[in-house]
């Protein structure tokens, strides 16, 4: 059963296509990875199926209603937290949650009980009356979600929901998002961190409002990098990415952090080729090299690669 549905979904702005006839499904319960870099199209999405933004064309059955004809009951079945937090820093922790339960009118007798579990996630409980401005980055996502989901909706969207917060704070939100799948919700988060991707059941890769792939994270790996890969680490890596370039057997390379990653083609024979290759082309030191299972940032790089050279 699917929650979400989209067919030809177009959004322009003048001359400018935001999404340009995007189709895909998303089943329930599922955690939907919506991946780009900034500017892809991923939150012009995002508002169109939360029924904020009117689509230029196409549709999609966002639980069970259609976003061009019903966004305001499409409304009542999702929710919905930007990378904002969507939180009001001035009012204390116990004021913001019953503003969203206002909001998403939930009676009195259910309010106890969703209090409670939003203050047991964000790990506040008996800390009601702090100014929610001065919560921790992560507590305060933690919040953010909770009040986002505190109306029990079937569908949540999360744009960049990690986005500004430390790592440990990551990793316990992905804890929190696969509670909510695990009591059957549908989730569809976007991210620009590529390694987060790794806990969606599906992904969609979007770049210049289109779709460039879509699969689980190993069936991208497996379709899209056939060469190996090799993670390099060297003095002056951006000068030794350039002199790589003009190998024969390097096919892509970048930057990863301060090392390089690079894929070989038919023409690589071994490592010590590439060793052989910085040590005689320069005076730079290789201080480590090694081969390496391709990551969806290898992926999503590639395909950009190949989209350029298309272009």
């Amino acid at each position: 059963m699917n929650s979400i549905e989209v067919k030809n979904l177009t959004k322009t702005f003048g001359n400018f296509t935001a999404v340009n006839s995007i189709s895909f499904d998303i089943k329930k319960g599922e955690i939907f990875g919506f991946l780009g870099a900034n500017g892809a199209g991923k939150t012009t999405t995002i508002r169109m199926l939360c029924g904020i933004l009117a689509p230029t064309s196409g549709d999609a059955i966002v639980g069970g209603y259609s976003i061009m004809k019903q966004s305001e009951k499409v409304k009542t079945k999702i929710g919905y937290m930007s990378q904002r937090f969507s939180l009001y820093n001035d009012l204390t922790v116990e004021e913001n949650i019953n503003f969203f339960s206002g909001v998403y009118d939930i009676h009195e007798e259910k309010l106890k009980e969703r209090k409670k579990w939003v203050l047991s996630i964000a790990n506040i409980e008996g800390k009601e009356k702090l100014l929610t401005g001065s919560l921790p980055g992560g507590i305060k996502q933690r919040l953010a979600l909770g009040t986002a989901v505190i109306h029990q909706p079937e569908i949540v969207f999360l744009d960049e929901p990690t986005s500004g917060v430390d790592p440990i704070s990551r990793r316990n939100f992905w804890e929190l998002i696969n509670l909510l799948a695990d009591e059957g919700v549908t989730v569809l988060v976007t991210t620009h961190y590529l390694e987060e991707a790794e806990f969606c059941n599906n992904i969609i890769m979007i770049d210049k409002g289109k779709i460039i792939a879509e699969g689980n994270a190993k069936e991208l790996k497996l379709q899209h990098i056939k060469n190996k890969i090799y993670e390099l680490e060297c003095e002056n890596p951006v000068e030794v990415m350039e002199l790589l370039k003009t190998s024969n057997f390097v096919g892509e390379i970048s930057i990863f952090g301060n090392n390089l990653h690079l894929s070989v083609n038919e023409q690589f024979k071994d490592e010590e080729q590439i060793n052989s290759f910085i040590k005689e082309s320069s005076n730079y030191n290789v201080n480590k090299l090694d081969e390496i299972t391709a990551t969806l940032e290898d992926v999503f790089i590639h395909l950009l690669e190949k989209g350029n050279e298309v272009a």
